[in-house]
């Protein structure tokens, strides 16, 4: 026993490594947020499952490496091409949105489930199409290649950066969505979007908005990303994954559910691989399924009436 315990837990003694786990999920879970309250956000609004959203997040990482050249040499090149990149991204969900989507929101799911996975396969082709089969890698700015020191042990600085940015992005999220106009018809076309057009409403535009908005999050989290893990083909498939345990667990349409499930997830990951390496890949799908066994709506989701 004494054996099994020094094994698996004798890590607790050493706190430099307990923090650089924690910092290091903390991290892990801003990515997880900025996309799974992208998804969040549009099924709220939409009710469409939309299993593009990975391909999203892929061409944001795509659209930030083509930036980043494109304004090499350029004063605050990295901070411009994380907008442009973001911009780009929205303006091709809204172009989705427009052409495809709206024609479907009141088809029955599995013709939108067929479709938004068929934007997968044809995004998927269109990205080799114009980049290559070939990872592309982003430099990190200058001032962020480096680490600093936590208590003695090193930690990225460009982690802290995500860490930075992932809250300044919930905090705006939070501004909007429940201290503007617009903010008040999205909550309000969630419940009802026939009432919300009686009111005289826009609602298909609100509808394009929010899609554009929660594209955008996708390519704001690909285009962060992309400094740490080059972009290339298949790197939608498992972000997607773990967005989807996400969203099941906080919650479809909650961003507090977001937020706080993404925080578990990511530290599930990052704990899971020094205690329990064999099933670490596994501990967040548990979790998943004991929630959805005794909360199906999730932790902070509401029951469908």
């Amino acid at each position: 026993m004494i054996r099994f315990l020094a094994e698996y837990f004798g890590w607790l003694t050493d706190p430099s490594l307990v923090l650089m786990q924690l910092l290091s999920g903390i991290a892990g879970a801003m990515f997880l947020f900025l996309v799974a309250s992208g998804l969040s956000l549009i099924f709220g609004v939409s009710r469409i499952v939309n299993f593009a959203h990975g391909s999203l997040y892929m061409f944001g990482a795509y659209f930030a490496y083509t930036w980043i050249r494109v304004l090499a040499g350029s004063p605050g090149q990295f901070w411009i091409m994380l907008i442009l990149a973001s911009l780009t991204v929205a303006v091709m969900g809204g172009v989705l949105e427009v052409i495809f989507v709206r024609r479907i929101y009141r088809a029955d799911p599995i013709f939108q489930l067929l479709l938004t996975f068929a934007f997968v396969l044809v995004l998927s082709d269109i990205a080799k199409i114009f980049w290559g089969a070939e990872g592309k890698a982003v430099p990190k700015p200058g001032a962020l290649a480096g680490s600093v020191k936590i208590f003695g042990a090193p930690f990225p600085t460009y982690l802290l950066l995500v860490v930075a940015a992932g809250l300044g992005v919930g905090l705006i999220l939070w501004i909007v969505f429940y201290r503007t106009r617009w903010g008040r018809l999205v909550r309000a076309a969630r419940h009802s979007r026939d009432m919300l057009a009686a009111l005289g409403s826009d609602v298909p535009r609100l509808f394009t908005e929010v899609f554009m908005v929660g594209s955008g999050l996708a390519g704001l989290a690909g285009a962060l990303v992309a400094p740490i893990v080059t972009a290339a083909p298949g790197m939608d498939a498992s972000i997607i994954i773990e967005a989807f345990v996400v969203v099941v667990v906080g919650g479809l349409g909650s961003f507090l559910g977001a937020a706080l499930a993404s925080l578990l997830v990511a530290e599930l990951k990052a704990f899971g691989t020094l205690v329990f390496p064999a099933i670490s890949i596994v501990l967040a799908y548990l979790v998943m399924a004991v929630v959805l066994i005794f909360r199906p709506w999730g932790l902070f989701g509401r029951r469908e009436e």
